[in-house]
């Protein structure tokens, strides 16, 4: 091997921003996990309020990097955008534990909703700028460490090196962030219930605090990138130029031919401008139609980078019920475990936010198991190198959600009728045990291996190499509106179900209706389903090219 041994192991660098995820992963669990509990028992909010409010948050949490990305990408330091959003974040948990301090010392246990909701929007505003920001800064690191090893490597081994590299990072990025909400849900549920609010809050900000002084602590091993002044690290500058060019001018651009629009969205994504069966021939007329005109290549490529959005539009929107449901665990599901047999021997009752613990352990148990059973099976049957396609991984995940949200009603059901059966006969029924919601709660973690982890590679895989960040920040963003959805569609229907004199989200679990509710996500799930299905059959991927074009760089 020329240059010496390849270098296997993580960088510090990255090892760091690993353990940082994690922590961050860690505060954002011990707060929102449980969220609703606190705003129904000490709040006094009701359960439609509160799942609405719940919902909200997160929405506003999820949808923030879909604005800061660009920013970020464009104009931003991600160093200092870090630094700054991760303090933002730990003013608003302060302000989060203070709002319980001052509920727990208020004679009249009223607590500001003013300053409970200015708490929660800074948590928000810090946590939408940290996520994309901390992972496209994760990613800066790997790439320093593929072009190092690069260098000491023959060019037929890059491919593959590469590959495995990058995949050995996303996968301790993904241990490391389901390690912390492991952590963090079952652990601050236990200390929400049993010893307050107070220092149930407290933990999550000290542990913010030691995410900042460990970030500060790696200035000496980061890499920091350097965007430079060349307009292809600025594509969100050249999408609004080539905006406000066809507005003022109204002339509409357009390309020779079909090669002159491959090659173009070769350069957005960061690919050698080369055709593998005439490479001399072919790059020199390339390079030499494109530097022809400077001012119209800049125009037509914002167009082509709008257009490669716009392309994952209908993708994005048929994975918004899939966001929907995965909103439930934080919710109603707490709320349906608060309702049922919680207790373990005569002196502990299981916190209900703790089961929202069993995706996590599900998703580090299986994951495994879907890595060395399933794709070698998936492999030797397709005789695809991936074993499953990216698009068939995330309609797997969705199938499953739709089943899970069936067996929530299910049980949901059952639960009800056994309730009415405990009013006429107290003495002889005794309520459900909280353990029948564990199906609903590992079907859902199961299908987070499929279509989570399918959706970060499938939006990370479909942008432009110069837009990471906004490719972290559209994949957060399906969760942002599906948690806006999700809460539209609890206004909507209690305020419908009220006009007709019931209450499918009363505060009275034996008279709430979320059998009926869940069995609506379900119908909805399974139409954004089939829509995907026929979506998928006439979608092109850009990322099978990738492959071709590392082919092509070691021939080139």
């Amino acid at each position: 091997m020329a240059g010496g041994e390849k270098r296997r192991g993580l960088s510090k660098s990255c090892a760091l921003l690993i353990v940082i995820a994690g922590i961050e992963r860690y505060a954002f669990k011990g707060v929102a996990s449980n969220l609703v509990t606190y705003l129904t028992d000490v709040v006094k909010m009701s359960n439609s309020r509160a799942a609405t409010t719940v919902n909200t948050w997160s929405g506003f949490t999820f949808m923030l990097p879909l604005f800061s990305a660009p920013l970020v990408d464009t104009y931003w330091d991600r160093f200092f955008t870090i630094l700054a959003s991760s303090s933002l974040y730990f003013v608003g948990l302060v302000g989060l534990t203070l709002t319980a301090y001052a509920g727990s010392r208020s004679t009249t246990k009223t607590i500001s909703l003013y300053f409970l909701y200015t708490s929660l929007s800074l948590v928000a505003l810090g946590l939408g700028v940290l996520n994309p920001s901390l992972q496209a800064f994760g990613a800066d690191q790997l790439d320093h460490d593929l072009d190092h090893d690069h260098n000491h490597e023959q060019s037929s081994e890059k491919t593959e090196v590469k590959s495995d590299r990058k995949s050995r990072f996303f996968q301790w990025w993904y241990f490391g962030v389901c390690a912390g909400s492991l952590l963090g849900v079952t652990v601050m549920a236990y200390i929400q219930d049993t010893f307050g609010w107070v220092l149930g809050f407290a933990i999550p900000t000290g542990s913010m605090l030691l995410l900042i002084f460990l970030f500060l602590c790696g200035c000496g091993v980061y890499v920091y990138a350097d965007p430079g002044s060349d307009p292809k690290s600025k594509p969100f500058q050249t999408i609004l130029d080539t905006i406000k060019g066809a507005v003022t001018r109204r002339s509409k651009i357009t390309l020779e031919n079909n090669h002159d629009l491959n090659a173009l969205e070769l350069q957005l994504q960061g690919k050698p401008l080369c055709n593998c069966s005439n490479t001399e021939a072919t790059s020199t007329a390339t390079t030499k139609s494109l530097a022809d005109n400077e001012s119209s290549k800049t125009g037509s490529s914002g167009l082509q980078t709008v257009k490669l959005l716009l392309r994952l539009l209908p993708i994005w929107t048929m994975l918004l019920m899939f966001a929907v449901i995965f909103q439930q665990p934080a919710t109603f599901f707490t709320k349906q475990g608060m309702a049922m047999k919680r207790n373990i021997g005569p002196n502990f009752k299981i916190p209900p936010a703790t089961l929202q613990s069993t995706i996590t352990l599900s998703i580090i148990l299986l994951m495994p198991l879907y890595d060395k059973v399933l794709i070698p099976m998936a492999k030797k049957i397709s005789k695809n190198e991936k074993g499953i396609t990216v698009m068939t991984r995330m309609g797997i995940g969705m199938f499953l959600s739709i089943i899970a949200i069936v067996i929530a009603a299910l049980v949901e059901r059952k639960r009800l009728k056994i309730s009415k059966e405990i009013k006429t006969s107290p003495n002889t029924t005794e309520p459900l045990s909280i353990f029948w919601l564990l199906p609903q709660y590992i079907l859902l973690g199961i299908s987070d291996i499929f279509t989570v982890v399918g959706m970060q590679e499938f939006f990370y895989s479909e942008v432009p190499v110069r837009m990471r960040t906004m490719g972290f920040a559209l994949y957060t963003s399906v969760f942002g509106v599906g948690s806006f959805v999700s809460a539209a569609l609890i206004s909507v229907i209690e305020s419908y179900t009220k006009s007709r004199g019931g209450n499918w989200f009363a505060d009275d679990m034996s008279e709430a209706r979320l059998d009926k509710y869940y069995w609506l996500l379900a119908l909805t799930s399974a139409i954004s389903f089939l829509m995907y299905i026929v979506i998928c059959k006439y979608f092109k991927s850009t990322s099978s090219d990738h492959q071709n074009d590392d082919k092509c760089d070691e021939t080139c």
